[in-house]
């Protein structure tokens, strides 16, 4: 289990390459995903960037307020239509704006995070795809890792840019 620690570590790391390919986003279309062959231009991605964390910052504490002796359901899957219509309505934003926004989030997801008791971070929640899961996994998988993921993604598009 990766600890607190590293975890805001990781996320700090993550805010700060995305806040450099916000001022020089590449352009292209991502890798095919792996499971769908969908593919994003920067624009969705952006979106999409900017829409998650507060959504799943939503969904932790729901996890941890309704937290007993049964897992609390929680979550979406990549087919929600709010997800997909906020990154299809915000697709269009310049990335700077779309990160000014996920600068704010997670100033705010921080805080919140920051307040958890040893208690709350253990709080469990079933995921429909993922099953069950503590808060730690659920911020480790959804936030943290998600950002790195497309942190990662739009550091391939910038390697390897269109002709």
């Amino acid at each position: 289990m990766t600890s607190r620690e590293e975890l805001m570590t990781r996320l700090d790391e993550a805010e700060h390459r995305l806040a450099a390919f916000a001022e020089h986003p590449p352009a292209g279309l991502t890798t095919p995903d792996a499971a769908t062959g969908e593919q994003w231009d920067v624009g969705q991605a952006w979106a999409h960037v900017a829409e998650f964390v507060p959504y799943w910052q939503g969904e932790i504490e729901h996890v941890v307020a309704n937290a007993g002796s049964d897992p609390v359901p929680f979550g979406r899957t990549s087919a929600d239509p709010g997800r997909v219509g906020a990154i299809e309505a915000n697709r269009h934003e310049p990335p700077t704006e779309q990160m000014a926004r996920l600068a704010g989030s997670l100033t705010i997801v921080r805080g919140y995070l920051a307040g958890l008791t040893d208690a709350e971070w253990a709080a469990r929640g079933t995921h429909a795809r993922l099953g069950e899961m503590t808060v730690a996994r659920i911020v480790e998988r959804f936030v943290v890792g998600h950002l790195e993921e497309h942190a990662d993604q739009l550091a391939e598009l910038a390697a390897h840019p269109e002709p």
